[in-house]
């Protein structure tokens, strides 16, 4: 018996169309197809898959948290390290760089617009390559 690898991740947002933006243009995933729920919200791709799912509560009662709450960050696998902090600058979102001690890796940590911190995750060895 396993857990398995996680899916995907949701947020719920009173900022949709900012939200879309963020992970279209900032990380680069593509929104696509999304069952026909009762509720409107999109859903953002990762290599052929959802990894981000949005629900949008803004026509809802529903009050927007500040943060992620108890979960402090969602991390992704990812490539072109130098790349990503040159499209960060260029539009003009802080982030934080960080090496981790003892491991060969880089990371990157941004927010989204609902609050939400974002770890990017680079090997050191292909970075170089």
């Amino acid at each position: 018996m396993s857990v398995g690898l996680l899916d995907h991740f949701n947020i719920r947002t009173r900022k949709l169309g900012d939200t879309v933006r963020f992970y279209e243009e900032v990380l680069d995933l593509k929104k696509g197809d999304r069952p026909n729920f009762a509720f409107p919200g999109a859903w953002l791709y990762s290599e052929g898959k959802p990894v981000v799912h949005l629900v949008d509560i803004s026509q809802t009662d529903e009050q927007q948290k500040p943060d992620s709450g108890v979960v402090h960050h969602v991390a992704f696998a990812s490539r072109g390290f130098a790349g990503m902090k040159q499209r960060l600058k260029s539009k003009g979102l802080p982030f934080d760089v960080r090496e981790v001690p003892g491991v060969d890796v880089w990371q990157i940590f941004v927010t989204d617009p609902n609050g939400v911190m974002i770890e990017l995750n680079y090997e050191t060895a292909k970075e170089r390559g």
